[in-house]
């Protein structure tokens, strides 16, 4: 779930103490906030958790190490996190105090990173929320003009019996797979299972489907769009994001307009 939504639900689930309510006067935040995210830290380099642009997901692994307890999980956490520590960089033994508070450091760094991304990520998302369905459609097809596929029609405003853009893998359509692609700009829906079927059922043969919504799926949608003899790849609105940020720099300055980003570059290490 978002982070946001995360905090709001362990402050129904929590009864905290003065002090952990208390505003930190260094950072400006809540002190428990603050010992979450440094807590997180660990449990993400221990694979028990997973950070994306502001969602986090518990890994299978996780899950199983719930089994630990409490006590025994954060240990573990722990652990693995100062492994992955001591494999990118040689700690001085000879100063443990020195040590500990460069860790503290490189998970502040790590924290103030992923911020940092999740307000981009955030910017995006209520930028896509702001376009209508069609030009929503019109992102899709600039995507895949981008990644190297010929277009062939974006249906135009009102009914288009379930297809939204025709693409090709050439610029004549002569060759195989001409894919179907399906476009809903529902960015706070799940999109249903029933309609993943609706597209698989207009499918011909020489046909590959392409389902994009600015939303997300549910659990049974992805079951039915890898449960039959059909091949049809679901993309959902974080998906289309990464996609459209890994592919910008090879649209035209027309398409980028559309969603017009600006890259910032950060201080980095070679470890």
């Amino acid at each position: 779930m978002p982070s946001r939504i995360l905090i709001q639900e362990i402050e129904k689930a929590l009864d905290f103490s003065p002090w952990e309510k208390e505003i930190l006067e260094s950072t400006g935040n809540i002190r428990w906030q603050s010992i979450m995210q440094l807590t997180s830290v660990d449990y993400v380099h221990a694979g028990f958790l997973v950070k994306k642009r502001g969602y986090w997901s518990i890994t299978p692994e996780g899950e199983d190490a719930m089994k630990l307890g409490a006590d025994k999980l954060r240990e573990e956490a722990s652990l693995r996190y100062k492994a992955w520590y001591r494999g990118t960089k040689k700690t001085n033994e000879k100063k443990p105090n020195q040590n500990e508070e460069e860790n503290d450091s490189v998970k502040e760094n790590l924290i103030e990173l992923e911020n940092l991304e999740e307000r981009a990520a955030n910017g995006i998302r209520e930028y896509l929320k702001g376009k209508n369905p069609y030009e929503f459609q019109d992102l899709v097809a600039a995507l895949l003009k981008a990644m190297g596929y010929s277009i062939q029609s974006v249906a135009p405003r009102g009914k288009d019996g379930g297809i939204d853009i025709v693409a090709y893998v050439d610029p004549l359509g002569a060759q195989t797979p001409r894919i179907k692609v399906q476009v809903k700009h529902k960015p706070d829906t799940a999109t249903s299972a029933a309609d993943v079927r609706a597209l698989l059922g207009i499918l011909k043969a020489g046909d590959i489907a392409l389902f994009v919504t600015s939303g997300t799926y549910s659990a049974d949608a992805r079951h039915a769009a890898t449960s039959g003899d059909k091949f049809i790849r679901l993309i959902d609105g974080d998906e289309f994001i990464d996609m459209w940020q890994r592919f910008y720099d090879k649209m035209t300055d027309e398409d980028k307009n559309m969603l017009p980003l600006k890259r910032i570059a950060f201080l980095g290490n070679n470890e």
